[in-house]
């Protein structure tokens, strides 16, 4: 082979390769997410994981029901294990207490988004009763026995009180 064919087949070659790179954005829908922003109460940026946001959203409104596992009705671990499997394609155990087993506990300051946050209850102080995932700026998302699955505030009074410890997968 001459030197002239073989400099003519580097330079397709190189050619070939560089037009076959793509870069490109991440598909993100802007709509769903300034909806979910809207719905959750909060600000999205693009460093937060959208899917779990705009999932988390779509919950907001849904009543509690013990056990429940549907937009019907749900419970705090009926959430976390439904939330987690959509977003993060993780399966959770179904109870509040198997959900704890599977994380390694954190504190409150080293909480991060998609964390799990477990709370006791009014009956002891040391056994998890309640469970949600943890969003960000201190809010988490969770389903209550009295207003459905809703954001509330890690600094309230009530969870302040009960805040056992952070979990991550």
């Amino acid at each position: 082979m001459n030197k002239k064919n073989f400099y003519w087949i580097v330079c397709i070659c190189i050619i070939g390769f560089l037009s076959s790179c793509k870069t490109s954005s991440p598909q993100l829908d802007y709509k769903a997410i300034a909806q979910a922003s809207n719905r959750l109460g909060m600000d999205i940026n693009f460093d937060n994981n959208p899917v779990l946001y705009v999932e988390s959203a779509s919950w907001i409104g849904t009543p509690y029901r013990g056990g429940g596992r549907t937009k019907g009705g749900i419970d705090c671990s009926g959430l976390t294990q439904n939330l987690y499997s959509k977003v993060y394609k993780k399966k959770l155990e179904r109870t509040t207490s198997g959900q704890k087993r599977q994380t390694k506990k954190i504190s409150k300051r080293n909480l991060k988004e998609g964390d799990l946050v477990f709370f006791s209850s009014n009956r002891s102080k040391k056994k998890v009763a309640h469970v949600g995932i943890y969003l960000k700026d201190d809010l988490f998302i969770h389903a209550s026995t009295s207003r459905g699955v809703i954001v509330s505030n890690l600094k309230s009074k009530y969870y302040k009180k009960h805040w056992l410890h952070g979990g991550r997968i």
